[in-house]
């Protein structure tokens, strides 16, 4: 926020009143997921240029057909899909795990562990699935300390460390229709 103030008072004074929970990750009150954008409403938008033109009755079927036909599109999707994770939240596992290689973990109990990276230490807590540096809790997947800690107590399997909502069970209900 100093930056912003910084930058522009009124742009700060702006996001202060409008709430950090309703723009901030970090002060949220529920899991929004990895990042928020008006891609979706764009990309929607889009979609029904031409269908603005219509009657609303026949503006609304248009929407209708459209949502239709992508969840039914993403459903087809889902169900091939064989990894514990989605593709893109693997690839931040594997990132992540990359990250952690030289890092030196320092047992204090079961659950508490000190990760150093760069002269810097970060206190990891398996139990509660936290790290100081904010990642583990925010993302409710393992930052590059955690899998650092996992890796040194020889644990593989980090499908208990990470979020059900990343699983694709999760993607399954999302785009199942009754």
């Amino acid at each position: 926020m100093a930056k912003v103030e910084r930058i522009d008072q009124r742009v700060a004074q702006y996001l202060k009143n409008a709430g950090y929970e309703k723009w901030s990750r970090v002060y949220a009150t529920v899991n929004r997921g990895r990042m928020m954008t008006s891609n979706i409403a764009e990309c929607i938008n889009g979609c029904l240029v031409e269908a603005r033109e219509l009657p609303i009755i026949d503006f609304l079927e248009q929407t209708r057909m459209l949502f239709g036909s992508w969840n039914c599109k993403n459903r087809e999707i889902v169900s091939y899909t064989k990894h514990t994770l989605g593709r893109k939240f693997e690839d931040i596992l594997v990132s992540n795990t990359i990250k952690c290689s030289r890092m030196k973990v320092v047992a204090s109990s079961e659950y508490l562990y000190s990760v150093y990276e760069l002269g810097i230490r970060y206190i990891v807590c398996l139990e509660r699935k936290t790290c100081t540096c904010g990642r583990f809790q925010l993302d409710e997947i393992p930052c590059p300390h955690a899998i650092a800690v996992l890796k040194s107590k020889n644990i593989t399997d980090l499908h208990p460390y990470y979020s059900d909502y990343y699983k694709p069970e999760a993607l399954v209900v999302d785009y199942h229709m009754q």
